[in-house]
This record gives structure tokens, C-alpha cells and sequence, in this order.
């Protein structure tokens, strides 16, 4: 017998059924909820030239909104580990709601990082519980539940071009004040996701609360998931620091060296996202059948020879290399989060907000770093620097394999 079809006899059994209608809903919502998100960076080349905002400022924008969510995510994780709160989700999405009027309206840059500082804490309710929500779903098939709920988000970051394309250029910063109209549709899907939860929590209220050999009330984490921890969060590093400079940085790059407009180069960076929302779908189903060590170790590697050579390429060639790297990168996306629900068990919010969380922390250190780099060292100089990034992912050949994690937490 493989060792996938060990791991498959292992997993949930097959009558705990996938809830797709579920799965889809909080998909939905958490496209609706990165949609939003990504106004942000989104308004970038809008607010550089209406406010004469500097890169580093650029960046301090991004961290701000990405920084909140990245801390209080795992906190938020944490906390309804232990006690549950699935009307943490609408009351999370109105947050996001405020935070998106003020934001169409901010007069001073003061204002526009308290707007998305709200925006930030929204999101950082409603990750965690959302993962909780696809775990809770996904009967057997973890890494497709997973997945259906990633490719949502990554799909509303997708939408960041279009967004500018369509509303942000012809309207300018006030458009963002229509996504009003988006959050609350999604403040009201997530009312009848919380009205499931709770039933579902009244009707198996251990569900996801595995005890683990890893993670007893003495011993704390072992040594081998600390460590096995440690690096899926570099990869996460590597991975979130790669896709911030691309997002917030190439539509600049793209316009200085290929002579495009504002709208052309949103294409560059849609193609991007899209190709990354297509990878985060694919890359769940891949892992359930092939492993999910393998499918990370191909994410970062595999992505290496375009990234490294897309700033030295004509802008056709670039075009594709962006969808290609886009696609493979983003396959370990829902991957590393199911690997740490799987490598701490019973800790599923937790380990959701520590890796989703972290990427957004991640990605938010980066912004302010790679716009602090670009404006001493130049855009297009850290723009080539940043295709080697991905060669960390060599460290994924260290990871445990998935049969090992399994016997960790299942000791004989």
C-alpha cells in the first residue's frame, strides 16, 4: 500500500460529508472580504499622484492595514479555540464596513491609515473564523474545503486591477466608498453562516477539538513541531514577501519600463492574482492526492526560473511568466494552512491565524521594506532582487513528510 492510501485510510472517515453549500458561501464571503481589502493597494497609483505620497508612505499603508490583522489574528484564533464565536464573522465584516467609508473619504493621510486600520481588524476576525468554518465542512476532503475557502480570497485580491480599471480611475478615491454596498452583502451571508455554526456547534460540539501527543497541557509543543512550525512560517516569509512586491510594487515597474498607462499595467498585476486564485483552488486537491510536503517543495522551487527572469524579459514574455509564477506559488497557499492544522490538531483557529495571519504580517513588513529599498536603491534594482526570494523554499526539503506529522499526533 502507498503511502497516500495510508494516509487516506487514516483520514475522516468518508460519512463525515463535504457541505460544498457551505463551503461555497464562506468562499463567497471571503472574496467579498479580500475584495475589499485589496481597495487598498489598489488605490496606490490614485493616492500617489492625488496626495503625492511617497513609497515609503505606500508602504506604511499596506502595513498598517496588513500589520493589525496579522497580530490579531493568531490572538483571535486563540481565543475562540477555546470558546467558539460564529457571530464573531458579521460583527467582523461591519468593522471592515466602516473602515471602507472612511477610507473613500479621507481627507489626510492620518485618516486613510485609521480607515484601513479598521479594514485590518475586520479581517482579522474573519479569517480564523472562516478557516474554522471550512475545517467544520470538509468532512474528508480537508485540502479541497480549504482550498474553495482560499480560492475566495485570493480571487478578491485578483479583483485589485479591475477594481482600479473600472471605479478607482474613472471615479478616484471615492469610489472606494461604494464597497460599502459589498460589505454589507457580506455581513448578511455570514449571518446564515453563523446561524450554521451554531447549530453545528450545538449538534457536535468537539468537532475539531482533537487532543494531540503534540500539544498537551505539560509538555506544550515538542521540539519536532516547533521546529517543523519555524519552517513553514520561512516559507510563508519567503512566499508573502515575493507576492507584496509584486502586488504593490510592479504596476510602477511595469509603467516605467514598458511605457504603459495606469489601466494597462493593471493587467500585468490582474494576470498575476488570477493565475495565484486558479493555483490556490488546484493546490489543495493536488496535496490530498499527492502529498502535502510535495506540493510546497513544488510551489517555491518551481517558480524560481520566472521570477528570477521576469524583469529582463519583453513585456509579453513577462505577461506570461506573471501567470505561470502566480499559479505555482500560490499552490502551497491553503496547503501550509491545512499542514499546521494537521501538525497541531485541535488548535485550528490558531494555526489558521498564525499562518494566514502571518502572511498578511509578512506581506506588510515587506511593503514598507521593499518601498523603503525602492525609493534608496531604486524600483527597478529591487524588483530583480526580489525574483530570488523564492529559492528559500529549498528549506521545504526539511519538512517532515505527512505520514511522519500523522504519527506524531497518533503514537501506537
Amino acid at each position: 500500500m502507498s503511502q497516500q492510501a495510508v494516509l487516506q485510510a487514516k483520514a475522516p472517515k468518508a460519512s463525515e460529508s463535504t457541505i460544498y453549500k457551505i463551503l461555497i458561501i464562506i468562499g463567497l464571503c471571503h472574496l467579498l472580504n479580500d475584495a475589499i481589502q485589496a481597495v487598498v493597494p489598489a488605490m496606490f497609483p490614485i493616492l500617489e499622484k492625488s496626495m503625492g505620497l511617497s513609497f515609503t508612505q505606500l508602504g506604511i499603508i499596506a502595513f498598517s492595514l496588513n500589520m493589525v490583522s496579522s497580530v490579531m489574528q493568531p490572538v483571535v484564533g486563540m481565543v475562540t479555540d477555546k470558546k467558539p464565536m460564529p457571530y464573531a464573522l458579521p460583527i467582523g465584516l461591519t468593522f471592515t464596513l466602516f473602515g471602507i467609508l472612511g477610507l473613500g473619504f479621507a481627507s489626510s493621510f492620518a485618516m486613510i491609515v485609521l480607515s484601513v486600520l479598521f479594514i485590518g481588524l475586520g479581517s482579522a476576525v474573519f479569517h480564523p473564523e472562516g478557516s474554522r468554518v471550512a475545517y467544520m465542512a470538509a468532512g474528508s476532503r480537508r485540502g479541497l474545503a480549504q482550498s474553495i475557502y482560499q480560492v475566495g480570497g485570493n480571487t478578491g485580491q485578483a479583483l485589485a486591477p479591475v477594481i482600479t480599471a473600472l471605479i478607482l480611475v474613472p471615479l478616484g478615491q471615492i469610489g472606494a466608498s461604494w464597497f460599502t454596498i459589498v460589505a454589507a452583502l457580506a455581513v448578511i451571508l455570514l449571518v446564515y453562516i453563523a446561524n450554521w455554526y451554531k447549530q453545528r456547534l450545538i449538534a457536535r460540539p468537539n468537532l475539531g477539538k482533537k487532543k494531540s501527543i503534540s500539544v498537551g497541557k505539560k509538555e506544550g509543543l515538542s521540539k519536532e513541531v516547533k521546529k517543523t512550525l519555524s519552517l513553514i512560517l520561512l516559507l510563508i516569509f519567503a512566499r508573502t514577501w515575493y507576492s507584496s512586491g509584486i502586488t504593490n510594487f510592479y504596476t510602477f515597474f511595469a509603467i516605467k519600463e514598458y511605457a504603459l498607462t495606469i489601466k494597462e499595467s493593471q493587467v500585468f498585476l490582474f494576470a498575476f492574482l488570477l493565475s495565484g486564485a486558479v493555483g490556490t483552488f488546484f493546490g489543495g486537491p493536488l496535496a490530498d492526492r499527492f502529498g502535502k510536503k510535495n506540493i510546497i517543495s513544488f510551489s517555491m522551487l518551481a517558480t524560481v526560473p520566472f521570477s528570477i527572469l521576469i524583469p529582463y524579459v519583453p513585456p509579453t514574455i513577462a505577461f506570461i511568466f506573471l501567470i505561470l509564477t502566480g499559479f505555482i506559488l500560490m499552490t502551497s497557499f491553503s496547503v501550509t494552512v491545512v499542514y499546521a492544522q494537521e501538525l497541531v490538531p485541535g488548535k485550528i483557529g490558531t494555526m489558521s491565524g498564525l499562518t494566514v495571519g502571518l502572511a498578511f504580517g509578512m506581506g506588510a513588513i515587506g511593503s514598507v521594506g521593499l518601498g523603503y529599498i525602492a525609493d534608496l536603491i531604486g524600483l527597478q534594482t529591487m524588483i530583480t532582487w526580489l525574483g530570488v526570494l523564492p529559492l528559500l523554499g529549498l528549506i521545504a526539503f526539511a519538512l517532515p513528510t505527512d505520514q511522519k506529522v500523522w504519527e506524531w499526533n497518533n503514537p501506537k
